[in-house]
């Protein structure tokens, strides 16, 4: 009953979990420090709606920019091709990203990573492809919002990793920083929260301008750092019980 209640109450501002307005201001404000062509790559694009929005914010600023993603679903390779994005497949968790190192200026994940489990393949990749200041932009639900800890007082399963269900991690806002900015590769920099259950658009913007820790989704904004080295090496220092993905050139261990 209090799932059914969850549900009905989150209806009317499920839109704000996915920050879309969020994205698009980062990316201008990045972009317009840039004087290169800036370039953005989203992983796991779908109808590439961010890259769209990131687009519609730059038309008539003079900037000039190319518009990249990567997905493993056909018809969305070619809905992208009719959209001006240049679109390859690859698999992020076990393929090597098709482009040169320090290609981009920005690469977005908005609701992906949370459905990975080789997410230190994914960054490694990304700490290869970014230039040194560079950014990443990652969204994703936040185990740790408000509603969540409310159905959990009462064992309900947190509604964005059920176990019968298509997610396979669950991030704080917390614990992403802690991950991210392991051994010094990227450093993040802002954090902002999309929407508030179980409360009405405007409330639910404000509340998670307010308490971000507590939104329904999170949106981390991360730097690369002139670090050298792949984001997969921190793996060479410690151990988890759990066989991560290192590369299709990595040694057995």
């Amino acid at each position: 009953m209090l799932r059914s209640l969850l549900t009905q109450l989150k209806a009317s501002s499920v839109e704000l979990n996915y920050g879309r307005p969020i994205i698009a201001q980062w990316a201008k404000n990045r972009a317009l420090t840039n004087s290169d062509t800036f370039r953005v790559l989203d992983l796991g694009m779908g109808h590439g709606t961010d890259l769209q929005n990131i687009s519609k914010a730059l038309q008539g600023s003079g900037i000039d920019f190319e518009l990249y993603g990567l997905d493993t679903y056909r018809p969305s390779l070619e809905e992208a091709a009719q959209k001006n994005i240049n679109a390859k497949f690859c698999n992020i968790e076990k393929d090597t990203f098709p482009f040169p190192d320090q290609y981009f200026d920005l690469i977005v994940a908005n609701q992906v990573i949370e459905h990975t489990k080789e997410i230190f393949w994914i960054y490694s990749e990304v700490s290869r492809l970014l230039k040194p200041g560079g950014a990443m932009i990652t969204g994703v639900p936040n185990i740790a919002s408000f509603h969540n800890r409310i159905g959990m007082l009462f064992g309900v399963q947190p509604t964005n990793i059920e176990l019968l269900g298509p997610r396979v991690r669950g991030f704080t806002a917390g614990s992403f920083k802690k991950f991210i900015e392991t051994d010094g590769y990227f450093k993040n920099i802002e954090l902002k929260g999309g929407n508030f259950y179980p409360f009405t658009k405007p409330i639910a913007n404000f509340l998670a301008w307010l308490f971000p820790k507590a939104a329904v989704s999170i949106f981390m904004l991360t730097e690369r750092t002139v670090k050298p080295g792949a984001f997969h090496d921190i793996l060479n220092t410690r151990f988890f019980e759990t066989p991560y993905y290192r590369g299709p050139n990595a040694k057995s261990l």
